[in-house]
């Protein structure tokens, strides 16, 4: 598993950063976590674990930390990327699903998608449950690509997408990105369903319902520029 490479985006996230790390470390890959400016000492937290630590001086947004994740693992001649949020809303066999599907070969990214099983969709708050919907139509607008989930953090990529892929969209809008991207290099891509844990704590840190309009906006400038 040494060709595959697990990258974590970081910020301010020191409750749970170690927690999440420890959940991944004994399966034998390798793990990157991308420290994007946080104002936690997340290095400290993490120092003594075999890790790439990686780290923004400033806060850039998290489709910067991917980009900058990407990057390093291709230098590292990485066969297989995988992203993986740092709050504890995702699962290890989630994960191992999803690069077990790239490793078959017949696809070169895989996402995440929390619509695909019922039960995975009940647990989802109602009002962001809402908002996903909303979000999958803008993306399917923008990117010609109709996924039954939007922004989903668990992704398993191989070489030719992750290097294939150029983030220019550093806060969330690049999920949107990836999807325009995925049309634009022709990149095989699938679904697989997967469970996010909406604990209190990662409710009350989690993306505003607000920053929806966020990210529009983000995606409309880039389209007029």
């Amino acid at each position: 598993m040494s060709e595959v490479f697990i990258i974590i985006p970081c910020f301010n996230e020191h409750f749970l950063i170690k927690e999440t790390v420890l959940s991944v470390i004994d399966r034998g890959w390798n793990i990157i976590v991308v420290d994007d400016g946080s104002k936690e000492g997340i290095y400290e937290l993490l120092s003594e674990l075999p890790i790439h630590f990686l780290q923004h001086p400033i806060n850039l947004g998290q489709g910067a930390a991917l980009q900058t994740g990407m990057d390093y693992a291709a230098k590292c001649n990485a066969d297989i990327v995988a992203h993986f949020d740092a709050d504890g809303q995702h699962r290890v066999q989630d994960l191992q699903k999803a690069i077990e599907t790239i490793q078959k070969g017949n696809v070169d990214i895989v996402m995440g998608s929390r619509f695909l099983d019922t039960s995975d969709t009940k647990q989802i708050p109602k009002l962001r449950r809402y908002i996903l919907i909303l979000a999958k139509f803008v993306n399917g607008c923008f990117s010609g690509l109709w996924l039954s989930d939007a922004h989903n953090g668990l992704r398993a990529l191989n070489r030719r997408a992750f290097t294939s892929i150029r983030l220019r969209e550093n806060r969330m809008a690049h999920a949107t990105e990836i999807l325009q991207e995925i049309k634009q290099h022709n990149l095989r891509w699938q679904e697989i369903p997967v469970k996010v844990i909406y604990s209190k704590y990662t409710q009350e840190k989690g993306q505003s319902n607000w920053n929806a309009l966020n990210i529009f906006f983000d995606l409309i400038i880039r389209k007029i520029i």
